[in-house]
């Protein structure tokens, strides 16, 4: 059994490039960065950012580029696939991207939609407390061994 599937989660880098291919089919790519946090042995936090070139196609493709903006947050599923190409100078390049099977947008810094059903709120908005609660996650400062876990 084989399975390319991927799962990000992170804030965009650049603002979607929608495009249009000859098909009429529609194709956005933007970037994306994640970080890992953790503490070496000498107990000093350290952190590591990777970068993701995303491609999604379709509907999709329209609905990112119109509501998608560089500093977003974005959870995006989809697979690995590798480019091959030849440069204009002979040398050999390639490129390797998640093409992005489905994206879901994450909180908006500026409070707009995508929440639903608020506690008390009537249009769904996020209170400025719920935002700051949703753009920030907070690490255990202890470490966590698998051996203490009750499951």
């Amino acid at each position: 059994m084989n399975l390319n599937k991927v799962f990000l989660i992170g804030n965009l880098t650049r603002d979607p490039e929608l495009k249009t291919l000859p098909s009429g089919s529609s194709v956005a790519s933007f970037g994306i960065a994640t970080n890992r946090v953790w503490k070496n042995q000498q107990g000093e936090r350290q952190e590591e950012v990777q970068f993701h070139n995303i491609v999604v196609f379709g509907k999709q493709a329209e609905t990112a580029s119109q509501y998608l903006k560089k500093g977003s947050s974005a959870f995006v599923e989809g697979r690995l696939q590798t480019r091959n190409w030849d440069a204009q100078d002979g040398s050999k390049r390639s490129k390797t991207e998640i093409v992005a099977e489905r994206i879901q947008f994450g909180p908006r810094k500026s409070g707009g939609g995508g929440f639903s059903g608020g506690q008390g709120q009537s249009q769904g908005q996020p209170t400025a407390k719920q935002e700051e609660q949703l753009e920030t996650i907070e690490y255990p400062e202890e470490e966590i061994k698998a051996d203490e876990i009750p499951f």
